[in-house]
């Protein structure tokens, strides 16, 4: 089944049941957060895609965006001086990009068709029981850091498998590409044991700049003005 969203290209990734809070200035935006509260757009929903580093969204350079996105539902809104928003948004699901059109409406618009999960590979109670309590042991370590501030709530016992992978990322600092590899993944089983290695991965990273003597003039740059 194929829908057509408005886009939001950005330099992260949103992923499903993630927060996103926006400062809306630019022109197109505004407009969009217009048609969304205007309901010229259906459901308060447009669609997130995230930027690949070192392009620039153009006009024409659509190659700058991933293929894969998440939809986002518009939460809060508050207006600002000068036509700008302060807004917040919900992750909610996946998607393919399809065809973009760039005349239709002064933003992106997009026909994208909907992404679930697939059928994970050698499931089974137990190797799901197992691959969930991992995952959750190699979160633990990594805010055991204690560089990490801000923790939310440990999701709960309840929380569903196929989307523990992603609460568990929405509370951590990655990357635009390992959030992308964990939004693209559609065997739920597969996503745990990526988030898991991810986390150990960076747990490591953290109590090795622990352990770096301070300070790191050598490594310091000047800050850019820009």
């Amino acid at each position: 089944m194929t829908e057509v969203l408005p886009l939001f290209p950005l330099g992260s990734v949103l992923l499903p049941g993630g927060h996103l809070p926006l400062h809306i200035f630019e022109p197109r935006y505004r407009q969009l957060v217009t048609d969304l509260v205007g309901e010229d757009l259906p459901d308060r929903r447009f669609g997130v895609v995230a930027i690949k580093q070192g392009w620039e969204t153009g006009e024409d350079n659509v190659d700058s965006m991933y293929d894969v996105g998440c939809s986002a539902v518009l939460d809060q809104v508050r207006q600002l001086p000068g036509g700008r928003y302060d807004v917040s948004a919900n992750g909610d699901r996946r998607f393919r990009l399809l065809q973009i059109d760039g005349s239709a409406a002064p933003y992106l618009m997009a026909e994208v068709e909907w992404l679930p999960d697939s059928a994970a590979e050698n499931d089974s109670a137990a190797r799901r029981e197992h691959l969930t309590t991992a995952a959750r042991s190699a979160y633990q370590r990594y805010h055991e850091t204690g560089l990490r501030g801000g923790r939310r709530e440990v999701p709960g016992e309840d929380a569903d498998a196929a989307a523990l992978s992603y609460l568990l990322a929405d509370d951590c600092v990655l990357t635009v590409e390992d959030r992308q590899e964990l939004l693209a993944e559609t065997d739920p089983l597969a996503r745990l044991r990526s988030i898991r290695r991810l986390l150990l991965r960076e747990a490591q990273f953290l109590r090795e700049l622990r352990a770096v003597p301070a300070p790191l003039t050598e490594f310091a740059q000047h800050t850019s003005v820009n």
